[in-house]
Formats: structure tokens, sequence, C-alpha cells
């Protein structure tokens, strides 16, 4: 009956605290044949132990460097990973998953620029691939690496052209005065009429080496 306590005698109990480092299956089975107790399962002596605060010393996890029950010991054929359906959805050594984005795949990222795989290990995975901008990569085969403190400035406004000769070479600091908004004295320069963008280009180059030479003084 559901809720009913069961009953253990002294000598039981004393049993049971005796074994108590059995695991669960022995310890039921051997307690049962000791005593004739059928109405007791598995699942009432493992309650017992864990209400009585009896250890076992076993956690269920594994001890750092031991080794693993199964280690060195193949498959049977037909089970695991060697049954056949398993086998189809294996990888071969140096098999490359069905959907592998191959050298030169290009996609686009989340702020709308053009990333482009390359011949270059990734340095945060160690693969012999990885994505980068599309027209920083073009440009800096025509022109050499993008110096520190320097971006490259979209002439156009269309991120989708990555022609070399459709990025400029800027200061980073060029780049917050060609953004423009309600706190900025400049017009904000993607936004801007096709004939004012070589203007507001030059006059933010030059307002930002005036700064810096009064700054050198």
């Amino acid at each position: 009956m559901k809720g009913h306590a069961i009953k253990y005698s002294a000598a039981e109990m004393t049993w049971l605290e005796a074994n108590r480092l059995l695991v669960i299956s022995e310890y039921h089975a051997a307690f049962c044949r000791a005593f004739d107790r059928p109405d007791v399962a598995p699942k009432h002596l493992h309650a017992r132990r864990k209400r009585k605060g009896w250890k076992t010393g076993r956690t269920g996890q594994f001890a750092k460097g031991q080794p693993a029950p199964n280690k060195g010991i193949p498959c049977p054929p037909g089970k695991g990973g060697r049954h056949p359906n398993a086998r189809r959805t294996q990888f071969s050594k140096g098999q490359e998953p069905h959907n592998t984005k191959f050298l030169g795949h290009e996609r686009l990222n989340k702020d709308g620029y053009v990333e482009i795989s390359v011949d270059e290990t990734n340095p945060n995975t160690g693969y012999a691939r990885r994505y980068v901008h599309k027209h920083v990569h073009l440009w800096t085969q025509q022109n050499g690496p993008v110096p520190k403190g320097h971006a490259l400035k979209c002439l156009d406004g269309n991120k989708l052209n990555t022609d070399p000769s459709n990025w400029e070479l800027v200061p980073r600091a060029v780049l917050l005065r060609l953004n423009g908004g309600p706190r900025n004295r400049h017009v904000a320069y993607d936004s801007a009429p096709d004939e004012l963008k070589p203007a507001i280009l030059a006059v933010a180059r030059l307002d930002h080496s005036v700064r810096r030479e009064g700054r050198s003084k």
C-alpha cells in the first residue's frame, strides 16, 4: 500500500548497515536471501540507505584518470558504432561534411558586409580555412595590410561593392566624423547625395588633421 512504512528488525538493520557498500542490485538480492523479504524492493533499500546517511563511496562519476570500463573493447559487428545504420552516417578520415563551405565561398554577415572563405588557419578553431571581410581581403591583396589605427571606408555607400577602388583607407577617427547624427556637425556620409560624398570625406580628413596637429603642440 502506498505510504505504508516498511518495518525492519534489529537483525535486519544490523545486516543492512554492515553490507551498505554493496551495489544496490546485489544488496537487495543478498538481503532477500538472508531474511526472506519479498515485500522489499531495491528502491526501498536504496531509500533506507539514504535516510540513514550510509555512504557507499560511489558518486556515479568517473574519477580523474579512471579508465572507461569499455576502453579498448571494440563493438561487436552489428552493434553500436559498427551497426550498418550507424556506419552509413559516419565520416571517413579526412572526409568533409556535405554542407562544408569550401574555399572562396561567400556569405553576408549581420552588419551587411560580404565575407569570403580564405586559405588561412582560423586562430580560434585551428581549422584550415576562415572567413574574412571580402573588401579587406581584396584591398589587402592590391595594397598590402591595413595599417594599425586605420580602416577602409566604402566610397559609394554600397557594402556589397567589394572592388578595391570602392574602398579608401582612412584613420579610424575620421570614421566618427563621417557618421553624422544630431550631435555631430558633419553630414552623415552614407546618407548624403553622391555628389557631396567627396567633399564630406575631404572635410572630415582636414578636420582630423587640424585636431591632431593641435594636440601635438
